[in-house]
């Protein structure tokens, strides 16, 4: 199957996709964009000064629900990363060519999605400027950090994730970073992107290191996929929580991850394609392929919230039942159905492949998903500790100014992030098209 449309050579490959970095069109659209990004990353600086000041007194937290927006935050932006992760070891493992149009975007997305899930567990900890404790290193006084603790697990979890998510994503963008050296006409952008290519000339000496360093970080990634999320999951898990305690999290989180970030990879992919006239690169074909793979996950997570009823169900014990319950009746019910009808209702279109190619529709689809997954999220962490063993210790949670200022600086942040990198860095992989390209002229 031909994924690049048109006649493409790899000159033209480079020439296009190095011509949106090195001939910008859209400089005013850009700048605003940035502008409005840089606002919500003052919100972050403003929300995180004032928590730092003030303590985290100043969100909604409160007896029961002693987990609020925070760690509804980190689990929703951990679960973004993980489609990056996906298209780029699992799908280069598989053979699976439609991965070459969107991995450097969804790598890049995966980045900048865990580095904002990160500040969520560091600001939780009311002392953040003690976060090294969570490190096992060598000190005089013998003090280890509590391995029973779900901070440990998180803190190695997300730090692993983050090493291995920027070294598979800087290998990859060696070849292309010296394109961008060769092609550029400033003498600082020369010696910039001539430094970051790392002396790469494309020999074949050159070419079959990268190959085997490539893989073999592949390999290293793709338990990635699992293992992060899952262990995620168990900070609930392990606990005795009515809504938290059950064997399904780790899958459910890992089914339920790959569906946000797929979403998310949409929703950005699709206004970059029409913004930079990318579309023989990211094709209908490509749309169809991701709209399926949310399709799938969304039957897997739809799949979870049937075994979370049953379960509940199944066991007969009574706080698990009164809190299943609870999310169809209780104070929070309208967030549950918002879930149902944005995770498990909405990409049932995506059954029809005219909803698949459907621009609009995709858009429209993969943003319901990104609020229901939040929603989801919600759910879990909020809704379960409001409605916990004892009548007595129910209490709502009602987040303040400052839960939804980190959330939106964070939006900010993601954004900014995500506009620099459009702008400075290839968006797609220019060395695997042109690969594709000369492969499509073979056929």
């Amino acid at each position: 199957m031909k994924w690049i449309e048109g006649e493409a050579t790899p000159e033209t490959v480079s020439a296009q996709i190095s011509g949106v970095i090195l001939q910008p069109r859209h400089q005013r659209l850009w700048w605003r964009l940035l502008g409005l990004s840089a606002l919500g990353v003052v919100v972050l600086c403003v929300s995180i000064g004032v928590l730092l000041y003030e303590g985290i007194g100043v969100w909604g937290v409160t007896r029961p629900v002693g987990w609020g927006l925070a760690i509804v935050n980190f689990v929703w932006w951990i679960g973004i990363g993980h489609a990056g992760t996906l298209i780029s070891a699992i799908l280069f493992l598989a053979r699976q060519e439609w991965r070459t149009s969107i991995n450097r975007f969804a790598e890049a997305m995966t980045l900048f999605a865990v580095c904002c899930a990160g500040l969520f567990p560091l600001l939780h900890l009311g002392r953040p400027w003690y976060f090294y404790w969570l490190a096992p290193y060598p000190n005089r006084m013998h003090l280890w950090p509590n391995w029973r603790s779900p901070l440990i697990w998180d803190f190695f979890a997300v730090s692993t994730y983050l090493t291995v998510s920027v070294l598979f994503w800087y290998l990859g963008l060696v070849p292309d970073l010296a394109v961008m050296r060769d092609r550029a006409t400033g003498l600082w952008k020369r010696r910039i992107y001539g430094f970051f290519a790392l002396g790469w000339r494309g020999s074949s000496r050159h070419w079959s290191v990268h190959q085997r360093a490539y893989l073999l970080l592949a390999c290293l990634a793709t338990p990635l996929v699992v293992s992060v999320h899952s262990i995620v999951s168990l900070d609930f898990a392990a606990g005795l929580v009515p809504g938290w305690h059950s064997t399904i999290f780790p899958p459910f989180f890992v089914a339920g991850a790959i569906f946000s970030g797929f979403a998310m990879v949409v929703t950005l992919v699709i206004p970059l394609r029409s913004l930079f006239s990318l579309q023989n690169f990211i094709t209908d074909r490509h749309l169809d392929a991701m709209a399926k793979m949310m399709l799938l996950t969304s039957i897997l997570v739809t799949y979870g919230y049937l075994c979370e009823g049953f379960c509940a169900w199944y066991s007969g014990l009574r706080p698990e039942i009164s809190t299943a319950l609870d999310r169809f009746h209780g104070p929070y019910a309208w967030i549950y159905y918002v879930l149902l009808v944005c995770n498990s209702l909405a990409p049932l279109c995506f059954f029809w492949p005219a909803a698949r190619r459907n621009t609009l529709v995709l858009l429209v689809v993969s943003v319901l998903i990104n609020i229901g997954m939040w929603t989801e999220r919600f759910i879990i962490v909020v809704q379960s500790l409001s409605h916990d063993f004892l009548p007595a210790a129910w209490g709502l949670y009602k987040p303040t100014i400052w839960d939804w200022g980190l959330y939106l600086g964070t939006i900010g942040l993601f954004s900014f992030l995500m506009l620099l990198f459009v702008r400075f860095v290839p968006a797609l992989s220019i060395s695997e098209l042109s690969e594709q390209a000369v492969k499509q002229s073979h056929e």
